[in-house]
């Protein structure tokens, strides 16, 4: 089987697993971070009592809804794709917003809100905090997002796919790893490619070893951006980390902000695509929606130049305006851009 290719004779271009969340941005000073004890650029996991206290000192912010694979899902939607989004939410408004925004993309979400005692925990929420250098440090509440289990994936679905999405993130509720496993064996099972994210430097710092186990034995296509892979690696040194991942997956796109990003294959391949230029506001969603790109374009059969092009124009798109989904249609700014 041929792993540089998707199958053929599926209704469904990807199947995204992963946190349905809604983002609160702010713009905020270095200062605020600082006397919050953030640590700039990173995803924290927080408790009910911190999400109250951090979102009653925020400046005025915006709602939005994301979360990683959700990010992906709507950015495929964008390019014209068959998508389809599993995950999370609780009958609360919070759950009522994600659920419209991710429909009103184009994503198919089927899974019901949980009601009653079990969507006590709510909704999840991120807040996030964006400083004046386009960074943005994430507070991320879980609520019922990490509620995810086995007996939520379909596995139907997924055999309908050419290819699954995961988000690395997921992997920090212990259940929810029970979810992915699941996933990936249906996958196996009906020939649909994995891919997976690594999602944050931190997640990988948190789940190393499982990782390295899960990237070498079960996955096809891997994200992760510079600081990621260097993580997972142990390594300073990025061409160190490159030369360690070649060989475990049978492509790896790593991307590198500014620098454009990498297109690695099994076979020794390496293809370098250039940023694409853009005013940098909000750097949140960029690696989300450099997977959309290059997923929309491998599972329509497109190069792997071309799919690593589809992604660094949705990247670019991104990080112009505040938020993590696309405010254009991307299928038609691709249009313009070739």
């Amino acid at each position: 089987m041929n792993l540089l290719t998707p199958p053929e004779g599926r209704s469904i271009d990807v199947v995204c697993v992963g946190m349905a969340i809604v983002d609160v941005l702010a713009h905020a000073e270095d200062t605020f971070l600082e006397s919050h004890a953030m640590i700039k650029g990173s995803m924290d996991l927080i408790d009910t009592e911190r999400a109250l206290s951090v979102y009653a000192a925020m400046p005025p912010a915006i709602e939005v809804s994301g979360g990683s694979a959700a990010n992906t899902a709507a950015g495929l939607a964008s390019f014209g794709g068959a998508v389809a989004f599993v995950g999370k939410v609780a009958e609360d408004e919070l759950g009522a917003v994600f659920a419209h925004d991710i429909r009103a993309a184009g994503v198919a979400f089927d899974i019901e809100p949980l009601s009653g005692s079990e969507a006590a925990a709510g909704t999840a929420r991120c807040l996030i905090l964006v400083t004046p250098d386009a960074q943005r440090t994430m507070n991320t509440y879980l609520g019922v997002a990490a509620s995810l289990r086995p007996i939520d994936i379909d596995g139907a679905l997924i055999a309908s796919a050419k290819v699954l999405y995961i988000e690395g993130y997921l992997w920090d509720d212990p259940g929810a790893k029970d979810v992915i496993r699941t996933a990936i064996a249906a996958a196996r099972e009906a020939g649909t490619r994995v891919s997976f994210t690594l999602s944050d430097g931190f997640c990988v710092d948190r789940h190393r070893a499982e990782f390295l186990e899960l990237i070498a034995g079960d996955v096809d296509i891997l994200f992760a951006n510079e600081s990621e892979i260097c993580s997972l690696y142990e390594t300073a040194e990025f061409e160190e980390a490159v030369s360690k991942v070649v060989g475990h997956v049978a492509v790896a796109c790593l991307t590198r902000s500014e620098h454009g990003s990498i297109i690695l294959t099994a076979d020794g391949d390496r293809i370098e695509i250039p940023a694409v230029p853009a005013t940098l506001v909000d750097t949140t969603g960029a690696g989300d929606l450099y997977a959309a790109g290059f997923l929309s374009g491998w599972t329509t059969g497109q190069s792997l130049a071309e799919s690593g092009r589809m992604g660094s124009l949705a990247a670019g798109e991104v990080i112009s305006h505040l938020g993590a989904r696309p405010q254009v249609s991307l299928n038609e700014l691709w249009k313009d851009h070739r």
